[in-house]
């Protein structure tokens, strides 16, 4: 029978009781981003196996030692030197203490969604999704799987869905609910390019994002049927809310008479102002 285990670990395998071990991500599903080989004491001599779109880290006491790319890897010294770091002796021989953290570099999906409110402190009602890959593993397990401790895809995806949904909310409070509505492709692309840099910041690259429903509530649907409608701003629309208001007032008041309201209620209805065209300069002669 073939040594998969290379020169000379027999031997040790021999003397210390420890034999050498297959470390491999068996047949990971097309949802699994990280998994965690459940021993941390490797024995020498032992291999990892690494596929495609796999990288395999060692990290220990929270530090990241190195990475491994695919291939097949026999763990020593000579073939690993920054296992150098990782080596204790038990029973007489040489081990290394660590955990072996595999990464899937694939596409993936995550969904996010929550409740915030827009600029002008609109509720907002939002869900979809967005697709991202880990772009730099090194990076993700550091700031992300090993701080964390979330050695689970379940945990990994709850985390990135808390992450993003802090960020978008961000994003979206200073956004105005017209253009949450009217200008949803612009919006989405904005949100898109800021969301990338903080995901990068994470060793994640985030390659699209999905709104696949927006509401709000109460008033502002009415609210937006005439800023979609008449194209007036959402200013222009409270502002004549206010007029109502206003002129509601005056007529509860017993002593008001028209003339208040002829004060009080034209500037109130002034239109909002055009929007400024710049017009084209003369060329010199």
């Amino acid at each position: 029978m073939a040594n998969i285990f290379g020169k000379g670990v027999g031997k040790i395998a021999r003397a210390s009781g420890l034999k050498p071990k297959l470390i491999e991500w068996v047949n990971p599903g097309d949802t699994e981003i990280v998994w965690k080989y459940p021993d941390e004491v490797i024995p020498w001599g032992s291999v990892v196996v690494v596929k495609e779109f796999e990288n395999a880290l060692f990290y220990r006491d929270g530090k990241l030692y190195g990475v491994l790319g695919a291939g097949r890897h026999v763990l020593d010294t000579q073939n690993v030197p920054f296992l150098g770091g990782l080596v204790e002796g038990l029973y007489g021989e040489n081990i290394f203490r660590c955990m072996i953290i595999y990464i899937s570099l694939r596409r993936f999906q995550g969904k996010f969604g929550g409740r915030t409110q827009t600029i002008e402190l609109a509720p907002l009602l939002f869900h979809g999704s967005f697709y991202f890959r880990i772009e730099d593993p090194s990076l993700f397990v550091n700031k992300v799987v090993g701080p964390q401790s979330v050695f689970t895809t379940d945990e990994l995806n709850d985390y990135l869905r808390g992450y993003f949904n802090s960020k978008i909310m961000a994003f979206l409070s200073s956004t105005s609910i017209q253009d949450v509505y009217m200008k949803q492709t612009e919006v989405t692309e904005r949100a898109t390019m800021i969301l990338r840099r903080d995901f990068k910041e994470i060793g994640v690259s985030l390659e699209s994002i999905v709104f696949e429903g927006i509401d709000t509530e109460g008033p502002w649907r009415d609210r937006l049927f005439w800023m979609m409608r008449g194209g007036v701003q959402t200013g222009y629309v409270l502002q004549m809310e206010t007029v109502k208001e206003v002129a509601k007032e005056i007529g509860k008041s017993p002593g008001a008479g028209i003339g208040t309201g002829m004060v009080i209620i034209p500037p109130l209805m002034q239109p909002p102002p055009p929007v400024q065209v710049p017009t084209a300069q003369p060329t010199p002669t």
